[in-house]
């Protein structure tokens, strides 16, 4: 519940920020000349990226809590079965251990969306964020049912 409050506030501020940017560039343009027309068109641009990207991440946070939600209805969700260090972090070698077992169910069924569900879970565990995105897009696209836009193979933790 955290992290969703944190999201929804951080949104907010961006929000706001571009709505303050993109009056800022609003202004820019009603001045008229030239230079102060090119400089509010260029401010524009930013808040309407920033909304997009937001917009897209927004969307796939929702997807993947949608498939969780589903997941933890069939009672598929991984357990937490990770050994921590007396300071709260993930043990290494246990996140290797979790990562390999969930690299191999995948491997062994790569259209299985749970699967990658899963993997995508282990990768984010091993903080391994990009990876575990990818892993998570594989994920919604194999719900979905469509195909991929990449590999079918998941790649290794260390490589």
């Amino acid at each position: 519940m955290r992290a969703k409050i944190t999201y929804i506030v951080t949104a907010a501020v961006l929000v706001f920020y571009f709505v303050l940017v993109g009056s800022r560039g609003v202004w820019l343009i009603q001045s008229g000349t030239p230079l102060t027309v090119a400089f509010g068109v260029a401010v524009l641009i930013l808040p309407a990226i920033g909304l997009w990207f937001l917009w897209k991440n927004t969307q796939f946070v929702r997807r993947a809590n949608q498939l969780a939600a589903e997941l933890d209805a069939e009672g598929g969700l991984p357990a937490d079965e990770l050994k921590r260090l007396p300071s709260g972090r993930v043990d290494r070698d246990s996140a290797d251990e979790v990562f390999a077992r969930r690299k191999a169910e995948t491997e062994a069924s790569p259209d299985d969306w749970r699967c990658w569900f899963r993997l995508a879970v282990a990768y984010h565990d091993a903080r391994d964020t990009p990876r575990a995105r990818k892993a998570m897009q594989r994920a919604i696209a194999l719900h979905d049912g469509r195909p991929a836009a990449h590999d079918d193979r998941p790649a290794s933790r260390h490589s």
